[in-house]
Order: structure tokens, then sequence, then C-alpha cells
């Protein structure tokens, strides 16, 4: 049986007195591919923000490893630096930087390797996400899929167990999302990297999703988790149908 590396219990986010979600209880096993779902403002980013360290938590507590992250001690701050990676909407690329340099940055702040141990690494990032020969361009000088791929790169550097994706299809082409979605499932495949996506596509979530949970803001928690596929085909209530079957007619649902 694959253990889980992320345990959520009894987890309520939000800002303040606000209370986006409540009493969140969910596992993510090591290596798969885990999608985060529901409509808009339900708190898909809010609970990824909170997941990664961004946000303090209203309650609850957020296993990673083992290790509490909401603990705020040094232990838990190297773990979320060295060991998760986070692909953000924009790429979050540094302008000024070329993409050398800018996947470089975390392998010089956190590993104690040579400038040609660190060349090495980055020339092989940047192969992986179909940029080999890329280095020395800026952000400004390629379009946006091959600035998440970019970004996607820089999150791989330090090889971490998890990366986590926000919404990584945002601003893209079909073409170019499907191309991200394919990246995902290999980086997946090859590297055995556990894989966290927020998103509300539902082209994305069918094709790379093995686990997800549901987000529901009308009752303010979470009311499915399974398999995406699985979901649409036995649904436990109508929100979640109404979710996944968007866009689709009555008579392409039966």
């Amino acid at each position: 049986m694959i253990s889980p590396i992320i345990k959520v219990q009894n987890l309520s986010i939000g800002y303040g007195d606000n209370v986006i979600m409540n009493k969140l209880c969910f596992e993510i096993k090591r290596g798969d591919i885990f999608i985060i779902m529901g409509g808009s403002g339900c708190g898909k980013s809010t609970l990824l923000r909170t997941l990664i360290g961004l946000l303090p938590a209203l309650s609850g507590r957020i296993l990673i490893n083992g290790i509490d992250i909401m603990s705020n001690n040094a232990k838990q701050k190297e773990f979320l630096a060295t060991q998760c990676g986070v692909l953000y909407q924009s790429g979050a690329l540094f302008s000024s930087m070329n993409l050398f340099e800018n996947i470089s940055l975390p392998l010089e702040q956190y590993t104690s390797y040579s400038p040609e141990k660190i060349r090495e690494i980055v020339k092989f990032k940047l192969a992986l996400v179909g940029l080999a020969g890329f280095e020395h361009f800026y952000p400004s000088e390629i379009s946006g899929g091959m600035r998440k791929r970019a970004g996607l790169a820089r999150a791989l550097a330090l090889d971490p167990e998890i990366v986590f994706f926000d919404e990584p299809s945002a601003g893209l082409d079909p073409v170019s999302s499907k191309h991200l979605d394919d990246l995902i499932l290999e980086i997946n495949k090859i590297l055995g990297t556990t894989i966290i996506v927020v998103t509300h596509e539902l082209s994305s979530l069918f094709n790379i999703g093995k686990d997800s949970i549901f987000l529901d803001s009308s009752i303010k928690t979470l009311s499915a988790k399974g398999n995406p596929k699985d979901l649409l085909k036995n649904p436990p209530n109508n929100r979640v149908l109404s979710f996944l079957t968007r866009g689709v007619s009555d008579e392409e649902r039966s």
C-alpha cells in the first residue's frame, strides 16, 4: 500500500474571521497526481498557499513526510524550501535574469555545488522541459508556454519530492496547455514526483488527475474525493456533476 506523503487534518483556511474552507481532511499518496478542483472563489489557491506555508491556517494540521509544516521551526522551513517546488500561474521568473540565472538561483542558495555542477544541472532541467539551448534567453524573449516550462525547470531544480502547480493552464492556448499536461505526466512517470495541481480546467483534470478533492463553496468544505473520471461516472452530488459536465449538453452526457 502506498503511504501518504501529505496528511491534512481538520484544516480550516481563510483570512482573519473570514473562513473559506472548514474542517478539510484528506491525504495525498506518494507519487500521485492530485487535483484540487472547484469553482471560482472556492478557496483552491488559498489552500495551495496554506499547504506550501505562505499562508497560516486558521486551525488544523498539515503533515508533509511527517513534518508539521505549521510548526514554523527551522526544520519545517528547510523542508519546504528544498523538497517542495512551486509553479505559479505566471511562471514567476525574474525578468532581469536569463533562464540559466533563474534556474541556478535555488541551487546557489541551498546547495554547495560547484559552478560546473550547477551548470550541468541547469542544462539538464531545461532539456527535461524541452528548452535545451535556451539558457541565455530572458523571460521577455520567449512565449507564455515556454515561460511556464522554464518556471517548471526552476521548480524542479532541487529535485523536490513534491511540486505544486497553481492553475498551470491559465493564459495558455489549448495546444500549449496540452503540452504542459503531457510534461506533467512525463515528469511524474520519470521522476516519481508527487504533483499537486490547482485547476478548474476540465481537460487537464481528466487528462492527468489520479486523485482529487472537490472544494464546495456552498458548504465550505470538500464534498467529493477520488479519481476525477470516477467522480464523473458516479457523482456524489449535483454540484460535482454540474462542475464536471460544464459545457456538455444533456444529450452528450447520456
